[in-house]
């Protein structure tokens, strides 16, 4: 499995972004895809993630301002960054991962780094004030 990735940039804060994520060796309309951001000292961050019947997963603070989506046809996993702040400055990771099953829930998706099993090799967001 091979990830490609882009959307790298630096924007003002309040400023938006797309990044995108290609997979290879790999269909995105099974289990789990995530995008996580990680800063130098801090363990990596579950912002959100998908799973394949489409619900989705957000962390509190990207909440009303990342949208994630995939497109089963292009194999492409994306994430829409709008309203930027300086604090989602970071590396941001594209990841697959396998789905847990419950009894009661069925299939579902976490938002753990520990879930996820194959990286993409990360794309930097700046966000200036």
């Amino acid at each position: 499995i091979q990830f490609v990735e882009s959307g790298e940039g630096s924007v003002q804060s309040g400023g938006s972004l797309r990044l995108s994520c290609v997979a290879s060796g790999y269909t995105v309309s099974t289990v789990c895809m995530g995008w996580f951001r990680q800063t130098p000292g801090k363990e990596r961050e579950g912002v959100a993630v998908i799973q394949s019947d489409g619900s989705t997963l957000y962390a509190d603070s990207v909440k009303g301002r990342f949208t994630i989506s995939q497109d089963n046809t292009k194999n492409t996993l994306s994430l829409q960054i709008n309203s930027l702040k300086s604090e989602d400055t970071a590396m941001y990771y594209c990841a697959v991962g396998n789905a847990y099953f419950s009894a009661f829930t069925g299939y579902y998706c976490l938002r753990a780094a520990s879930a996820y099993e194959y990286w993409g090799q990360g794309t930097q967001v700046t966000v200036s004030s």
